[in-house]
C-alpha cells in the first residue's frame, strides 16, 4: 500500500481517497440521491405493473443482446476455422489427393487417340 503526497498541501493520500472532480460552478451531484430519500413514493397498482413490464422487458434485450454477442465470435471463428483449413489441406495436399490420381483419364486419352490412329490408318489403306 502507497501513501502519496498531495501536491497542493503536502499531506498523506490513502489509496482510495484521491483526487475528485470538482465542477466549476460548485454543484456536488453525489448529494442528487439524498434530496430524494425523504420522498416516498405513493402506491399505484398501474405504475407497479408497468414496471414490472419493463424489468421484464429489459430482461429480454438483455437475453437477445448476450446471444447476438456469442453469435458475433463464434461468426469470427469460423471464419478463422474455415482459413485454417485451406491452409492445412493445401499443405498436405498429397493425403487428400493420390498422385497416380490423373494418370487414369491420360491413359484413356492415350488409348482412344492411339484407336483413332489405327482406324485412321486402315481407311487409308
Amino acid at each position: 500500500m502507497r501513501i502519496e503526497k498531495c501536491y497542493f498541501c503536502s499531506g498523506p493520500i490513502y489509496p482510495g481517497h484521491g483526487m475528485m472532480f470538482v465542477r466549476n460552478d460548485c454543484k456536488d451531484n453525489s448529494f442528487e440521491f439524498e434530496k430524494r430519500r425523504n420522498e416516498p413514493v405513493k402506491y399505484q397498482r398501474e405504475l407497479w405493473n408497468k414496471t414490472i413490464d419493463a424489468m421484464k422487458r429489459v430482461e429480454e434485450i438483455k437475453q437477445k443482446r448476450q446471444a447476438k454477442f456469442i453469435m458475433n465470435r463464434l461468426k469470427k471463428n469460423k471464419e478463422l476455422q474455415k482459413v485454417q483449413d485451406i491452409k492445412e489441406v493445401k499443405q498436405n495436399i498429397h493425403l487428400v489427393r493420390a498422385p497416380l490420381a490423373g494418370k487414369g483419364k491420360q491413359l484413356e486419352e492415350k488409348m482412344v487417340q492411339q484407336l483413332q490412329q489405327d482406324v485412321d490408318m486402315e481407311d487409308v489403306s
